[in-house]
């Protein structure tokens, strides 16, 4: 394994890779654990109408697109596209 030192530019961009995966999961376990305590607290007092899927859906949205942002899923906002923009700018000398 190469070793890196901790000011290296690569260092920096795995590191903030790493912290925005663990952003998401941990984003992704909050979600799961409120979202179960809702599905129980309206099972438990409102049966009829099942209210806590409208948290649920927009809630799972915005984990959605926390998941696209930070994974680059579908091939939107890599580090890929990223660079490439990076030297369009460059280029363009904006």
């Amino acid at each position: 394994m190469k070793k890196v030192a901790k000011d290296d530019e690569a260092y920096r961009r795995a590191k903030k890779r790493v912290e925005e995966i663990k952003g998401f999961y941990a984003h992704l376990i909050i979600f799961v654990a409120v979202n179960a305590l809702l599905v129980l607290i309206n099972l438990w007092t409102s049966p009829g109408f099942l209210w806590f899927l409208i948290p649920l859906v927009g809630w799972g949205i915005g984990l959605f697109f926390h998941a696209v942002f930070g994974f680059g899923l579908f091939g939107v906002f890599t580090k890929e596209w990223e660079e490439k923009k990076i030297e369009e700018y460059i280029d363009k000398g904006t």
